[in-house]
């Protein structure tokens, strides 16, 4: 028989040259699959990247929280016992630990000269030894129950100084707590300005008055000056925001720190009672010494929330 001639056995030349791969076809199939293992490799190479990343920051936020927020206690701890106010003889006063009157006082991380020459009538020595260490130190906020309990800074001359640095002047992502540049002694409204932090520090908490509720159970603000403690009275919380300069209608609450004028205060006020989220009771005249606290809201593109007190004591 014809080597060739088909079989059942053999099969025939044709079918038995398809039924075996060719050294080139296992060839590609080896390249798909080594193709295939490279880009797989790549992508649990950038996972793994992204993973790494992300949890360095993470970390690293942490950790910087961790020091600001030690940083802070360290400013706190050098807040002393609560004497009473006394006056100061002699002319414009420069608080420090001896009770002395100083022509130069202590340095400003700003450069500001402004804050230094706030205390001409009185001193409230409970602070001094924070002033001392930075006298663009203007008073203390504290919420009682709340995160909220931080210097609060003035520097007129560079009104967002403290926006990004800590109370030292170094980098800081929280900043610190501070006060409208347009602001002074007897200005009739204490605007403050602080950070919306993810961790709930800094203004975050005073987001939560939006309910009636939480206000029931937070219903004074204690903001202590270099002049005298002073515990305030919340009369309206509601949430605004910075508006552009074509709006019209609008509530622009950040353009209100001096209320000396009895119309301006008299107009701030229906404009506060008008944006209130609840009714609160609560009601200011016209000579009361107001407070004003606002923090980022992302309710609206720069959204604000706001809550306005009064001066009780």
């Amino acid at each position: 028989m014809d080597e060739n001639e088909y079989t059942p056995e053999k099969g025939s030349p044709e079918t038995a040259e398809r039924s075996e791969p060719s050294a080139g076809s296992k060839g590609g199939k080896h390249r798909r699959r080594s193709k295939r293992s490279r880009v797989l490799l790549v992508v649990q190479i950038l996972f793994l990247a992204v993973f790494l990343v992300s949890g360095y920051m993470v970390l690293s936020q942490v950790i910087t929280e961790k020091r600001e927020a030690a940083a802070f206690d360290d400013i706190t701890a050098l807040i002393g016992e609560d004497p009473p106010a006394s006056p100061v003889v002699g002319g414009a006063a420069e608080p420090g630990g001896d009770g002395v009157t100083s022509s130069t006082g202590p340095m400003s991380s700003s450069g500001s000269t402004e804050a230094s020459q706030l205390y001409t009538d009185s001193r409230y020595t409970k602070y001094d030894r924070v002033y001392e260490q930075n006298n663009d130190f203007f008073g203390w906020i504290c919420i009682e129950g709340t995160q909220i309990n931080y210097p609060v800074m003035y520097t007129p001359d560079d009104p967002e100084f403290y926006l990004h640095r800590a109370f030292d002047g170094s980098r800081s992502s929280s900043g610190v707590p501070f006060m409208d540049a347009k602001c002074y002694v007897g200005c009739g409204n204490y605007l403050l300005y602080g950070h919306h932090m993810k961790n709930g520090s800094m203004f975050a908490g005073i987001t939560k008055f939006a309910k009636k509720e939480y206000w029931e159970e937070h219903k004074t603000i204690q903001f202590d000056t270099m002049d005298a403690p002073g515990t305030y009275e919340i009369i309206a919380a509601f949430y605004s925001r910075v508006y552009r300069v074509d709006d019209t209608d609008v509530f622009r609450f950040y353009n209100y720190t001096d209320l000396t004028d009895e119309d301006t205060f008299n107009e701030y006020m229906e404009q506060v009672y008008a944006s209130a989220a609840y009714d609160t009771g609560v009601t200011a005249e016209y000579g009361d010494q107001l407070l004003t606290m606002t923090t980022c809201s992302y309710h609206t593109t720069e959204g604000r929330f706001v809550i306005v007190a009064k001066k009780i004591s």
